[in-house]
């Protein structure tokens, strides 16, 4: 079938999954929109992420889609289950893919979760978790500062091993042995989490976990996409164009991407 398939994301924190969605499934195309002039949704209601995610939902739909992608971790928390009942086409999140990819890493059930405040606050992880393992220990921590480090595009100095080593500091005298990267921005920083929580810390995202699963439903619904042509690509942003451009170019190694500027 060769429909595309949908991905939407406060902002450009959801490319981790499109990236992830292109490498195992290189046939398919994407339609991608990153809301990244509302970006970041954690400090916002659930009211307000609830109708913006279904603004990008219902755009997409009328482009067709096959399947809808929801690569943000707080409109996973707040939205998915409605846009599941509601919606023609199946929609899956983020949240439990990654809750599935950390308990198959811990060896101590210890498990941390960095995330925005309206993840934490969902308590999402905690029951997706719960619902794997009764044994696992859940360390939940918001991190209101990653989002607006990764969106500014300024993530690679210095700078921002020193921001993500103080947002992380209070994990120091914490035991745990897997973290989550429970907002799709975060694996754009991993480096510098990984460099903060030391050696031998497993850190985990949803973004590969997902796309197994985007490919495990459209196989099962023999909706694969055969089209021999290589796939169109197309990326819409609710914000600056030449920024989104710079971060998604950098980020999944393509040039010349078509990316156009989109309004609610």
């Amino acid at each position: 079938m060769d429909a595309p398939i949908g991905v939407i994301d406060s902002g450009v924190g959801g490319l981790t999954v499109a990236k992830a969605i292109m490498k195992l499934l290189p046939n398919e195309t994407i339609y991608y929109i990153g809301d990244t002039a509302r970006c970041p949704y954690g400090p916002r209601t659930e009211q307000e992420v609830r109708q913006f995610t279904w603004q990008m939902a219902k755009t997409l739909e009328k482009m067709n889609i096959k399947m809808l992608v929801v690569a943000c971790n707080t409109a996973t928390a707040v939205a998915l289950e409605s846009l599941q009942k509601k919606m023609a086409i199946p929609v899956i999140g983020v949240i439990n893919a990654g809750a599935r990819a950390a308990t198959k890493k811990t060896k101590r059930n210890e498990v941390v979760v960095l995330a925005t405040k309206g993840t934490i606050k969902s308590a999402a992880y905690e029951k997706a978790l719960y619902s794997l393992s009764t044994k696992v220990k859940v360390i939940p921590l918001a991190c209101p500062t990653f989002v607006p480090l990764v969106e500014s595009g300024e993530y690679e100095g210095q700078f921002s091993y020193d921001l993500v080593a103080e947002a992380l500091k209070t994990l120091k005298d914490v035991s745990f042995d897997t973290v989550i990267l429970g907002c799709t921005h975060y694996p754009i920083i991993q480096k510098q989490i990984e460099a903060a929580v030391g050696e031998g810390v497993h850190v985990v995202s949803s973004a590969e976990e997902t796309a197994c699963h985007v490919l495990e439903f459209l196989s099962y619904q023999n909706q694969l996409r055969t089209n021999a042509i290589a796939p169109q690509h197309v990326f819409f942003t609710s914000g600056s164009v030449p920024i989104f451009r710079a971060i998604a170019e950098r980020w999944l190694g393509q040039q010349n991407l078509s990316i156009e500027r989109i309004t609610f």
